[in-house]
């Protein structure tokens, strides 16, 4: 008897098969995960777009409501004659953009003879400001931040407040460091606004400190649009006075234009002009968020013309 003798043969991939199809596959694989990486990139940077015009808009609103407010905005040549009134004033990272007293509600404060509550109004002093600093509780762009000192309700009987003479209702005593505006005597109205000085008592910034509105404001200083004001074709006597940085100082935060405004004193009139900067929300390297016409639809830009309700009397 003889023994079959069947050969059998291994299956397998030999070496020179097997690096073909890697190299095969990497050829395919590589662009794909690029194109996916490019799409997930491209996605973050469109919700980035999205919340930043969202919070753009928001803080509009805010600003919006505010403004309506007002009985008096200071224009550049104002802002820059009491400038040395307002906190912070030699800050070399933040300077006040927008400046305006406004008549304010205060509810049911003053307690009448039915036992009932009164409303009251009250003057303050509204400073927005444009801040760009190191802080890394914040962006690397610049943000907005606000700041109000407000009267206190008086009363013919009532508590003493520190620093301040008269009475005045319990807990609504006057912001420290706040004086009126004083509208006696000759002279414009514009001249006695410029003229308004704080109290003696200096500023308390934990009670009356600056709160953030706004973060990702645009903070590039060079190729960023020029900020300017609107011509009013429909009346040509009005002249809006441009109110950015640059009016105050020639440090960086002085050449941004990512918030600046128009203003139209005589009228009681603004025009605020906001950019945000989404690319701050999604790299890390502080070099590549600047503008660039390139990338300037992630620099959604928002502006609102609004005029105050109040009006004062000289």
């Amino acid at each position: 008897m003889k023994c079959s003798r069947v050969i059998e043969q291994e299956g397998g991939f030999t070496l020179i098969e097997l690096l073909v199809a890697l190299l095969i596959s990497f050829l395919v694989i590589t662009p794909l995960l690029g194109f996916m990486i490019n799409v997930m990139n491209t996605d973050r940077q469109e919700q980035a777009k999205a919340n930043s015009e969202q919070e753009l808009q928001a803080a509009l609103d805010y600003i919006n409501r505010d403004l309506q407010q007002a009985v008096y905005i200071y224009d550049a040549t104002g802002i820059d004659k009491i400038k040395a009134q307002l906190p912070d004033k030699d800050a070399t990272d933040k300077v006040p953009v927008l400046v305006f007293w406004k008549r304010e509600l205060v509810s049911a404060v003053i307690e009448a003879e039915d036992k009932t509550k009164d409303d009251s109004f009250v003057y303050s002093l509204v400073a927005y400001y444009l801040i760009k600093d190191t802080s890394s509780t914040w962006s690397k762009a610049a943000r907005i931040a606000r700041w109000q000192l407000r009267d206190g309700v008086s009363a013919t009987s009532g508590v003493d407040c520190t620093g301040y003479t008269g009475k005045y209702i319990s807990g609504n005593c006057p912001d420290t460091g706040f004086a009126p505006f004083k509208l006696d005597g000759s002279g414009s109205l514009e001249k006695k606004m410029n003229e308004w000085t704080k109290a003696t008592t200096a500023y308390d910034l934990t009670k009356t400190p600056f709160r953030v509105l706004v973060d990702f404001i645009d903070q590039t200083t060079t190729g960023a649009p020029t900020a300017t004001c609107p011509p009013d074709s429909t009346s040509p006597a009005i002249t809006w006075s441009k109110v950015t940085p640059t009016s105050f100082n020639t440090i960086d935060t002085g050449k941004m234009t990512g918030f600046y405004a128009c203003i139209d004193r005589a009228n009681t009139t603004a025009q605020v002009i906001l950019r945000g900067n989404a690319l701050a929300r999604t790299e890390t390297d502080s070099s590549r968020i600047n503008y660039a016409d390139g990338k300037k639809t992630y620099f959604p830009t928002t502006s609102l013309r609004v005029q105050g309700r109040g009006y004062l009397f000289k």
